[in-house]
């Protein structure tokens, strides 16, 4: 069996580089467990890492990713819902106090919906991404004249939207976003500018943080 070594490597590069500080930091969080404040909902875009993207430890993010940073709306117990069972996991056990849906700029997934790639009956991509098909038909009536770039951008950021109102489906989420012990965020990475931007409430745009 070939080995990736590269990865292999890497690890032995980790385990190197540990120095005192690093070591008591890791065998307090295996002693104490995991209490992260933020949870992450991301995209599996190898170019989009949470921990990278904000500079953070080992315990200080709860992450999940999939396709499109997609969160799917409360449904019956039909299936496997493993973004949902992370969501609950994150608050309801967790205890987290933000959760933030980070779409990105250039998205695949969001790009295969706006090409009308999801009619495959047989593709569980195609499955997941009519989540957000109520955006791509959103951004085709009120961006028709706009070019392929800006429809793309603007499908990226109202799927964003889809997953946030998705997220308030949840009981066990609404309640404490009520309670305003969790808060709720819609963040957007423009990869090519290296700018974070966030959705506005107040002016329905995504506006730099």
């Amino acid at each position: 069996m070939s080995l990736p070594q590269q990865l292999l490597a890497g690890f032995s590069r980790f385990r190197e580089n540990h120095n005192p500080r690093t070591e008591a930091m890791f065998s307090r969080l295996f002693v104490e467990g995991q209490k992260p404040k933020f949870l992450i909902v991301g995209c599996c875009d190898s170019r989009v890492d949470p921990a990278i993207i904000f500079d953070c430890s080992p315990g200080e993010l709860f992450v999940i990713r999939n396709v499109a940073n997609l969160v799917p709306p409360n449904e019956e117990r039909v299936g496997h819902h493993g973004t949902t069972a992370a969501l609950e996991y994150g608050v309801r056990n967790l205890g987290v106090e933000h959760i933030v849906v980070l779409g990105h700029e250039h998205c695949g997934g969001i790009q295969t919906l706006m090409q009308g790639g999801v009619n495959n009956p047989d593709s569980f991509i195609d499955d997941w991404m009519r989540l957000v098909d109520s955006a791509r038909l959103s951004v085709e009536n009120d961006y028709a004249d706009a070019t392929a770039e800006e429809q793309l951008r603007a499908c990226e950021q109202r799927a964003i939207l889809v997953s946030l109102a998705n997220l308030l489906t949840f009981p066990w989420i609404a309640q404490r976003a009520a309670e305003g012990t969790l808060q709720l965020h819609g963040w957007y990475l423009d990869i090519k500018h290296s700018q974070l931007l966030g959705h506005n409430p107040d002016t329905d745009s995504f506006e730099p943080l």
